[in-house]
């Protein structure tokens, strides 16, 4: 059953031309799936596997307090796994035809207000190069609203600061151009100019836009430990998680009259349904400035 598994691996690699995140999840729930199947259900062929197990593996996420999101990201990579096997003629039927996938709760996204923006943007401290690049970090993504992923994946060549945009790599190796205001971009400026250059290492030669202090690549888990002390400096007491800065750069859009097109465009998202979730943000903040301020509310 492993093998099928990383057969399927590899066609969503190369023939689906999957982001690595992606696939990475996709192994990640298959592996359980098939480690369930085993050690519950005794099952040790793919042929083997009837409808009811797949019912009873959700249910058996389930009692674990798994949330919905996370049982329909289970069912889509099980019914994705099972399609290929019988497209691929490794078995003679699809068990997992009719499973009907849970109601999503709809939580909205958490933003931060102008206010608190403003003060996470003023934390880094200009005097050396790491305050100058996170402070490029931080005003690129909120100037932007790209992923941190698409961020933290940024070469040197990707930036184009006379033309005042970033060329960055999405979703299903997707590109997409992103314009930057001014004060991102004479942040990035003083960054390439004063700052990268401390990171070179001679050891290693690295076209990323942002390093480390080995001169190497930035990780997401080294801009998530950047992100929680800039937080904390900042006396931010919301959660704030990488892509709190995107949520929010779409909602300010979105606030001050932005087509939702052209936001959906920026973020990157297929489907304009993804990007409709910000309109309920600002809804929702309205409702609380209302309830606030009107005198009858």
């Amino acid at each position: 059953m492993e093998d099928r598994l990383k057969d399927f691996i590899h066609y969503l690699l190369v023939e689906k031309g999957l982001a690595k995140n992606t696939i990475v999840s996709y192994e990640r729930d298959l592996k359980s799936y098939l480690k369930y199947l085993k050690s519950e259900e005794n099952i040790t062929s793919l042929e083997n596997v009837q409808r009811i197990q797949i019912v009873q593996f959700l249910g058996f996420l389930k009692k674990q307090g798994k949330s919905s999101k996370t049982l329909a990201r289970h069912i889509a990579s099980v019914r994705a796994f099972h399609q290929f096997l019988l497209r691929e003629k490794a078995v003679g039927h699809d068990p997992s035809v009719h499973i009907e996938t849970p109601q999503m709760e709809r939580s909205l996204p958490k933003v931060l207000n102008m206010a608190e923006v403003e003060t996470l943007l003023d934390v880094p401290e200009v005097k050396d190069h790491f305050g100058l690049r996170d402070k490029a970090m931080l005003e690129l993504l909120y100037a932007t609203g790209i992923r941190v992923s698409e961020l933290i994946g940024l070469d040197l060549g990707d930036v184009h600061l006379t033309m005042g945009f970033v060329r960055c790599i999405g979703k299903g190796n997707k590109e997409r151009i992103v314009p930057i205001g001014k004060t991102a971009a004479a942040a990035l400026e003083k960054y390439l100019n004063e700052g990268r250059g401390k990171f070179i290492s001679k050891k290693y030669r690295d076209d990323a836009l942002f390093l480390n202090h080995h001169g190497k690549r930035l990780t997401r888990q080294g801009f998530w430990k950047i992100l929680k002390r800039l937080a904390m400096e900042a006396g931010i007491e919301k959660e704030l998680t990488p892509h709190t800065l995107r949520h929010s750069f779409a909602t300010h859009l979105l606030e001050n009259g932005a087509d939702l097109r052209a936001v959906q465009e920026m973020l990157g998202h297929a489907d304009i349904s993804t990007t409709q979730i910000y309109t309920h943000v600002t809804k929702t903040r309205l409702k609380d400035v209302y309830s606030q301020f009107h005198p009858r509310a």
